[in-house]
């Protein structure tokens, strides 16, 4: 019979990998939605500075466990500046016309600016990259036992 080396050290270290907390995860995907939030505050549109100021990231509920989504969004507590009223009672939201684009009251398009859209697609790679960057170090901490 074929003796392993190491065996029983490799059963408590894949014991330990299997622990890596949920803060991993979370630590991971907050570092990815950062360099996403810095990049959309860096293309929004400036008039008054508002839209920018307002732009922040917030973590969905959790529902299944080792997963972790933020969302880059216009901040809730904001909408008194970012809901606009008409003349005529109709109601905007300033976040969406800038990222979506809007209609004139004559009917024309004007495009949106895609800041938010242009912020996660142009950085892909890096928020990848940091994403595993993060996860493994708390990996590798894990698997050494620290």
């Amino acid at each position: 019979m074929a003796r392993v080396e190491g065996m029983r050290e490799l059963e408590r270290a894949i014991r330990r990998l299997g622990q890596v907390p949920q803060r991993s995860v979370t630590k991971a995907a907050r570092a990815g939605g950062s360099i996403a939030l810095r990049a959309a505050k860096r293309n929004a549109p400036v008039d008054e500075g508002n839209l920018k100021k307002g732009l922040i990231m917030k973590a969905e509920r959790r529902v299944t466990v080792g997963k972790k989504v933020y969302d880059i969004m216009p901040d809730p507590r904001m909408n008194d500046v970012f809901v606009k009223v008409s003349e005529s009672g109709e109601r905007s939201y300033y976040p969406a016309s800038q990222e979506f684009g809007y209609l004139t009251e004559s009917g024309h398009y004007i495009p949106g600016y895609r800041y938010m859209a242009r912020a996660v697609e142009d950085n892909s790679r890096t928020i990848q990259r940091k994403i595993i960057d993060t996860a493994t170090t708390d990996i590798d901490r894990a698997w050494r036992g620290r």
